[in-house]
C-alpha cells in the first residue's frame, strides 16, 4: 500500500495514472463510498422509525413526500455506490482513467470531478447527442 502525502493532488506533470495517481482515486472513491453508507444508515433508520402516524391529511403528505424523497435518495447513493465499486475494479484492472469506448485518456480534471467517469468527455458528449437523437419527447 503507497503512503501519499496528505497535499498530494495529480498533476500532468506526471505519467498519467501512475501508481501515486491510482492510489490517490482509490482513496477517493473509498471515502465517497464510505460517505455514501453512512448517508445511507442515516436514511434507513429514519425509515424504520415506523408508520406515519399524524392525523393532520396535509401533515400525512408532507411525511410520505418526505419519504418518498429519503427512498430516491437511498436508491441513488446505492446506485452510486456500485459505481464507485466498478471504478475500484478498474483501478485493480489496470482500465481506471482510459475511455471505455475509446480507449483514450479520460483526463485528470474529469476524473477530479467525476471518480467514476467512464468515459473521456468526447465520448460522453457523442453518447448524448444520441441519447437527444433516439430518444422519445
Amino acid at each position: 500500500m503507497l503512503t501519499l502525502p496528505p497535499d498530494y493532488r495529480p498533476s500532468d506533470t506526471e505519467a498519467f495514472m501512475n501508481p501515486r495517481q491510482l492510489e490517490y482515486f482509490r482513496q477517493k472513491l473509498l471515502r465517497w463510498r464510505v460517505d455514501l453508507l453512512r448517508e445511507a444508515d442515516g436514511t434507513l433508520a429514519s425509515l424504520s422509525e415506523g408508520g406515519i402516524s399524524e392525523p393532520d391529511i396535509t401533515d400525512r403528505a408532507s411525511v410520505e413526500t418526505d419519504r418518498a424523497l429519503e427512498l430516491r435518495t437511498r436508491d441513488r447513493a446505492r446506485k452510486l455506490i456500485a459505481k464507485i465499486d466498478q471504478a475500484l475494479a478498474r483501478i485493480e484492472a489496470g482500465t481506471y482513467g482510459f475511455c471505455e469506448e475509446t480507449g483514450e485518456l479520460i483526463g485528470l480534471k474529469r476524473l477530479e470531478a467525476r471518480p467514476i467517469a467512464t468515459l473521456s468527455i468526447e465520448a460522453q458528449e457523442r453518447h448524448e447527442r444520441m441519447e437527444r437523437v433516439y430518444r422519445d419527447d
